[in-house]
């Protein structure tokens, strides 16, 4: 079957993904203004359902999976707003803000929030100035920069946030080893939470956390 004429409902029981039918339904309306306002500025790759769910709702689902109940999340350079948008589809229950330093992608942010009807706010600017004036538990952060740059970014921010979560690819090991040597783990804790390939293309991920250490 061409993969642009298949539903959500059957890509996701394709993929063996159970979720309510309500959650289903906003989901196939944010896929509809992401790919809408993706034809005007450059937001995602995965332009049909089985490319939404083999690699961005799968990762979204990852996260979903390693946070707690009624957690403040703040989504780091959000672009299409994967996970963040996803997350509050999914995770209802999580209160959600989406960061995004791009003006025209937190714009289109801005709208595809509003018309989903979604409570979850967006910033247009960098996290971490954000991160001066409020607090988060967890900031979640996929395809933003190497490591090393993650960390240099957010450590002086340690006292805004209680984690990161940080989802990577095969890379993730030279990473480690590249911040390690600089410097930039140096009084954190990095621990990998999960590992799992993508079913749709067998690429290899890893949900890493990162905090100070547990006294």
């Amino acid at each position: 079957m061409d993969p642009a004429s298949q539903r959500l409902t059957e890509v996701l029981a394709e993929f063996g993904i159970e979720m309510p039918a309500a959650q289903v339904a906003s989901l196939e309306r944010y896929c509809a203004l992401l790919w809408e306002w993706n034809a005007k500025i450059n937001l995602t790759r995965h332009t049909d359902y089985r490319k939404f769910v083999g690699r961005d709702l799968v990762d979204s689902l990852v996260f979903a999976k390693h946070l707690a109940q009624g957690e403040e999340i703040l989504d780091v350079g959000s672009g299409g707003g994967v996970p963040g948008v996803v997350l509050a589809i999914v995770r209802p229950d999580l209160k959600v803000t989406l960061s995004e330093s791009v003006g025209k992608k937190a714009r289109a942010l801005e709208d595809i929030v509003a018309r989903l009807g979604l409570p979850s706010k967006v910033f247009h600017g960098r996290a971490e100035d954000l991160l001066a004036r409020e607090r988060f538990d967890t900031l979640v952060i996929r395809a933003v920069a190497r490591l090393h740059k993650l960390l240099g970014w957010f450590k002086p921010h340690v006292d805004r946030f209680d984690r990161l979560l940080i989802l990577k690819g095969p890379s993730w090991v030279e990473e480690r080893g590249e911040a390690r040597h600089l410097g930039s783990l140096k009084g954190l804790a990095l621990r990998k939470l999960d590992a799992y390939a993508a079913p749709d293309t067998g690429a290899q991920s890893v949900l890493l956390q990162v905090r100070r250490p547990v006294e």
